[in-house]
């Protein structure tokens, strides 16, 4: 006859070992990886339950780094980059090392200081095809990339589209100094027209899309 597995309970919320953060459901956190050279992992909470030995477990959907994706890391994505995948886990609770924030990609343009447990997240993704959701995002620059936060961009007072500076010939260090910008295609228009764009402003409208590539 088989046994009856021990009953269990949904909880509110928990505590995490050796500290006094508490963690919930919809909360972000990072966990402890069973090979220590590597980063920790970042999950976000679905459920937090505990059986009749006050065993408490989470289940979690993993956020992946761009470099465990099948298609690898690539030039637009962030060091902070996480994408949300469909993979769904259970683990103890033990392991939860502490909480983190996932922005919204919009959001985390605008911080104006980024702490080591603040990421950003603006693709979900198809662990078992590699398939991504959106599949279409907005491309900037003469190398038509998408937006990486990352990196330095100077923005066209002609065309409004922005430029990576070794993409228009410049250093870093001439377009930090720069006043404005106008590109080669609009530097020949009389009609570009002044204006107080400053450069620190981050390249997240959607003005220009183009299908993503898939990865293989």
């Amino acid at each position: 006859m088989a046994k009856t597995r021990p009953g269990k309970k949904d909880i509110d919320s928990y505590t995490i070992r050796g500290t006094n953060k508490v963690v919930r459901a919809g909360d972000c956190v990072l966990m402890r990886p069973s090979d220590t050279g590597k980063p920790p992992y970042v999950a976000r909470i679905e459920k937090i339950e505990a059986d009749n030995r006050n065993n408490v477990k989470v289940r979690v959907r993993w956020y992946y780094r761009p470099e465990e994706s099948i298609g690898g890391r690539r030039q637009f994505h962030g060091a902070k980059e996480l994408f949300l995948s469909d993979h769904y886990d259970v683990q103890s609770a033990h392991t939860i090392e502490g909480k983190c924030t996932v922005h919204s990609f919009k959001n985390y343009t605008k911080l104006e200081n980024v702490a080591a447990e603040d990421y950003y997240c603006r693709f979900e993704y198809k662990a078992a095809t590699g398939g991504f959701t959106p599949d279409r995002v907005a491309v900037y620059c003469k190398c038509e990339m998408p937006y990486n936060p990352d990196d330095l961009m100077v923005q066209c007072e002609g065309c409004k589209d922005w430029y990576h500076p070794a993409c228009v010939g410049m250093t870093i260090e001439e377009a930090k100094k720069l006043e404005r910008f106008v590109c080669s295609e609009c530097s020949s228009d009389d009609d570009v027209r002044k204006s107080n764009n400053t450069f620190s402003v981050s390249p997240v409208a959607d003005s220009k899309v183009e299908p993503k590539r898939r990865k293989r």
